[in-house]
Formats: C-alpha cells, structure tokens, sequence
C-alpha cells in the first residue's frame, strides 16, 4: 500500500484527489496551510519524517494572478521556495513529488497548442513563480513528475462557481471573448495524477481538457449546462490586462505518447461535473 501525501488538499485539485483515491488502496495524509507550511523547510523534514509517503503531491499553490502582482514575494515564497522545499525533502526520502503547474508559464503569440517541447515565456509574477518552481523541482528532485493544466475548476470558488453567482443576481456579465485554452475539470486531473501515482513516468506533461474555447463560450455553456441561461446577459469583451497568455491552449503531447490517460472533451467534463452537483444535492 502506497503512503500518499497531499499538499494543499483543501484547494479544488486537492478535494478531487480526496474523493478519488480509495483509502482501501492508499495511505493518505491531507494537509493544507494550517497543518503544514510548505515555506518553512523543517515543517516539511518533520512532515516527511513521521508520515515517510512514497508520493507527494504538491497541489498548493498563489493563483489569484493580481495578488501576485501586488506581492511578488508571497508569489516566490509560496510557489517557488514551497516547491524547492518539498523537492529537497522528497528526494532525500527517495520518494516521488507530483508538482502542478499552469499554462501561464507560456506566453503569448503562437496560435497552435503548446506542447511540453516548447519554449516557456511566462508574463505574469504568477506565471515566472510557477516556472521558477518546475526548474528548482526539476534540479533538486531525481523522481519528480510536473504536470501543467489550465483553465481548472472544481469543488470551490473557480471561474464556474463565479459564472453561476452571477446568474443568481441576474443582469449582465462581461466575458472575454479573446482569451482561448482549454477547460479542465479537478475530477479529470485527479484521474491522471493517480496514474503517475502508480508509473514509473517522470519529466513534464500537459494535463487539460481536449478541445478548446474563449472564455465567453466557456461560460456560456455554464449556464447551458446549469438550465440559467435565461438568467445572465454575457457581453463580450477584449481581455483587459496583459498578464495572463491570450491563447494558452496546451497540446498533450506526453500523455498520448507515453500511453498515460486521455482526457475527456471539456464539455463532456462539464457535464459530468453539473450531472454530480446534481446527484449531490439529491
């Protein structure tokens, strides 16, 4: 039985991982901010040191990009010093680390899919942050496995859940209709992660929903999807800042060559995730 450590089991992708992984087949330790400071290096020795887990996932993270803006130095404490010190402690322990990451670690200008081979040119302080923390993971951690997505949501305050508060009060909404990725559902990327708990598979890969959209349709089939589309006027809109990459749809070049999981189209992903809000709430 493999010992599990999740690292920010709070967040979306943490709640997914929570739901999915059976405790029949895994030991799992849940930690977030309050039980373990991922900044502080001996709280991650002593953590390592007592649960001694086989694989760590490292699912927090700063993601609200203007905080990063306004705090850069939370922004590198959090998602670059939180990485290298959960790399350092899991390669001692010759366990595995699963680090996330985002798509805003590309930039902008290319309009065909970002595979693992390209080039990284991140704009934004939370874009360079994330980056700077695949490269600390990457050159302190022999087992390491990093895995980029987009566009997630889940259980917990995410684009979806803002979409359907909108709706509630009714009115309008300004969207970007400029904006293109890739929507990826917490469950989706929780069935990925659990095959890189049981392979032997390291390096980087993109994890995301396949098909693409802008914004404005993303949410417009959230209210589709959710029987509101009556209740929210969108207006389209051009992006208003230049942080995040305009076009960051990512290519899952690594999955399909080395056999790992094939993500379901992102509508399909949606659906599924409206179908259990409804079963839930039976």
């Amino acid at each position: 039985m493999k010992t599990i450590w999740i690292v920010g089991a709070k967040g979306r992708v943490g709640k997914a991982l929570m739901r999915l992984l059976d405790e029949r087949q895994y030991k799992l330790f849940e930690t977030d901010i309050d039980d373990v400071d991922i900044t502080d290096q001996e709280s991650v020795n002593s953590y390592m040191r007592i649960t001694r887990p086989d694989v760590v996932i490292n699912c927090a993270g700063l993601t609200d990009v203007k905080r990063c803006e306004m705090y850069p130095d939370e922004a590198y404490h959090v998602n670059a010093l939180g990485a290298r010190n959960l790399a350092i402690e899991v390669d001692a322990y010759e366990a595995k680390l699963i680090q996330l990451s985002t798509d805003d670690v590309f930039g902008s200008g290319l309009t065909a899919v970002w595979s693992e081979f390209d080039h990284t040119a991140p704009r934004s302080v939370y874009g360079k942050s994330k980056y700077a923390g695949e490269q600390l993971v990457s050159s302190l951690c022999r087992k390491y496995t990093i895995i980029r997505s987009s566009w997630v949501y889940g259980i917990g305050k995410d684009y979806v859940s803002r979409v359907l508060d909108a709706a509630e009060k009714g009115g309008e909404l300004r969207v970007s209709a400029s904006e293109i990725s890739s929507p990826t559902s917490a469950a989706e990327l929780a069935r990925a992660i659990r095959v890189f708990i049981e392979r032997d598979l390291y390096g980087v890969y993109h994890v995301t929903g396949t098909g693409r959209c802008t914004r404005f349709e993303f949410a417009k089939t959230i209210l589709e999807y959710a029987g509101k589309s009556d209740r929210l006027t969108l207006l389209s809109r051009e992006a208003a800042e230049d942080l995040r990459p305009m076009y960051s749809v990512l290519n899952n070049m690594m999955l399909r060559l080395d056999h790992v999981y094939e993500p379901m189209h992102w509508k399909e992903a949606l659906r599924e995730y409206f179908d259990e809000l409804e079963g839930a709430e039976r």
